[in-house]
């Protein structure tokens, strides 16, 4: 069996920013930082304002003399508070995490993930879902307070798994969902159900995508997606490339074995290209696009790729 690891975390999980969570509890500290702090204000389609390729930061008073209700703490770096607000719009220039946030720094991108989740949250937690009253922000935005009970509720996170099917030796199994575009191709994913252990997902998933049955399932490592707020963890697996594909589920279109020589070609057109963006054309370009640096699934297939066949 060919072993491989994660030779460096993927892109955003690799912020060192002290998140201060003994200052949520204390609104006059927060308050008291205000006047020094800065606050990244992001869009309800989630643009954020970019500066030289980092995020750009506003001084939190040109927000106001006190931290608004709706803004989330996010920690202290270089000691300024740091805030998260969502704003009706973001002036150019301007960036959005799926395009832009593999420009960013290990702290920003981490940043960037932590605003763009909890304010995603923020957005669909207005009222409680035990018993549909009302809710606020409470320590500095990582609980909302029912307004009658006083009962707190946190954020929600959605665990997902996502694979590296290979064979041990020089293959792995890529699949491609109907609505990507051609010869664009990623690894394997799906949420976790109740009642299973991240192992049994693994297994889950991959048979219900495309007919495999995997084993020696392994842990590779895991980041934070914010679309709108999961936590993508990472295996591998092994599974049996002379075995037929069969798509049960219907959420794999196509599904292929592919070489590492040429995923190591794909990998060297060095592309940042989304979903959403025109695919690639040309008649010299290799049979697989892979997902951009921001994804786990790139860091996943550059490890697999960097091992010797």
């Amino acid at each position: 069996m060919s072993e491989f690891s994660l030779t460096i975390p993927p892109m955003l999980s690799r912020s060192t920013v002290d998140r201060a969570d003994e200052i949520r509890d204390d609104p006059a500290r927060m308050r008291g930082g205000w006047p020094g702090a800065l606050v990244l204000v992001i869009d309800g389609r989630g643009r954020y304002p970019v500066a030289d390729n980092g995020l750009r930061w506003i001084p939190a008073g040109d927000i106001g003399i006190e931290p608004p209700e709706e803004a989330v703490f996010l920690g202290i770096r270089d000691g300024a508070d740091l805030w998260a607000l969502r704003g009706d719009h973001v002036e150019a220039p301007a960036s959005d995490p799926r395009r832009g946030a593999h420009l960013l720094d290990g702290d920003d991108a981490g940043l960037l993930a932590t605003a763009t989740a909890m304010l995603n949250w923020h957005d669909s937690a207005h009222f409680s879902p035990v018993d549909g009253k009302p809710t606020r922000p409470a320590r500095g935005g990582w609980v909302r307070r029912n307004i009658d009970s006083g009962i707190d509720e946190f954020p929600r996170t959605d665990a997902a798994i996502i694979t590296v099917v290979h064979d041990g030796a020089d293959r792995i199994l890529l699949g491609r969902q109907a609505v990507w575009p051609e010869r664009w191709y990623s690894t394997l994913a799906g949420f976790v159900e109740p009642g299973e252990s991240l192992e049994q997902a693994v297994a889950r998933e991959v048979h219900e995508e495309v007919g495999l049955d995997v084993h020696d399932q392994r842990y590779l490592g895991s980041q934070p997606w914010p679309f709108p707020r999961s936590l993508m963890v990472g295996f591998a697996a092994l599974a049996d490339p002379e075995k037929p594909l069969e798509f049960i589920d219907g959420e794999i279109a196509d599904a292929a074995w592919f070489t590492r020589d040429e995923v190591r070609r794909a990998l060297a057109q060095g592309d940042e290209w989304v979903r959403g963006d025109p695919a690639p054309e040309g008649d010299d370009l290799p049979r697989l696009l892979l997902p951009g640096s921001i994804s786990i699934a790139r860091a996943m297939i550059e490890a697999w790729a960097q091992q010797p066949a």
